[in-house]
């Protein structure tokens, strides 16, 4: 039986526990269980802000840029920290498409021309606050600059050109392993299927 006029789905406490990059916060929380009861639960939840990802595409070949760098949560995994990942960035007060923009010059060295939406998604919400908006981009060899990353944010970033088919196999051999990449490449192909896109 349902219960009415609880407010079910609540922040009961909070407690900060680290705040560095993002902040790490124990939450007591209620909720509304399936029989209409109400549960209690503890969890951490790390914030840091919300991010945008793009799948960058060269107009005139069948080819997108991707970038290769350090992360460190696979190498504490004891897998290749060394990540083959669309561009991506943390929102700085600014919209994801800005963003976007602006990660796709420091990182890539594009020049975005065209750009579309594909989604907003959680990429963790069991831990993560983190809402990621993903884009595909166009780009021509006349969008190129040097890209490589910002110094002095630590960044050292290998910028890399591939033909899709190719990159879109990578999913499959385990060499593409971030999941934003992974649904940029399968948005992506699944509009070539369709006929929604073109390379």
């Amino acid at each position: 039986m349902v219960r009415e006029n609880i407010v079910s789905e609540a922040i009961v406490s909070s407690r900060l526990i680290s705040r560095a990059w993002g902040s790490l916060t124990e939450y007591e929380l209620s909720y509304r269980r399936p029989d209409g009861d109400i549960g209690k639960m503890s969890r951490e939840v790390y914030d840091r802000g919300h991010a945008a990802a793009v799948l960058l595409c060269h107009i005139d070949r069948p080819t997108v840029v991707l970038v290769r760098q350090f992360r460190p949560p696979p190498l504490i995994n004891g897998d290749n920290p060394y990540l083959l990942e669309a561009c991506a960035g943390v929102l700085e007060g600014d919209t994801p498409e800005e963003c976007i923009r602006r990660e796709a010059i420091e990182e890539a060295g594009i020049v975005v021309r065209d750009l579309r939406k594909i989604v907003s998604a959680y990429c963790n919400p069991a831990a993560l606050t983190e809402v990621v908006t993903l884009f595909i981009g166009t780009f021509d060899d006349e969008s190129r600059t040097a890209g490589g990353g910002l110094a002095h944010e630590g960044e050292d970033i290998e910028v890399v050109e591939l033909p899709f088919e190719t990159a879109f196999s990578m999913i499959g051999t385990g060499e593409i392993v971030d999941m934003k990449t992974i649904i940029l490449l399968q948005a992506l192909h699944i509009e070539l299927l369709t006929g929604g896109a073109k390379l």
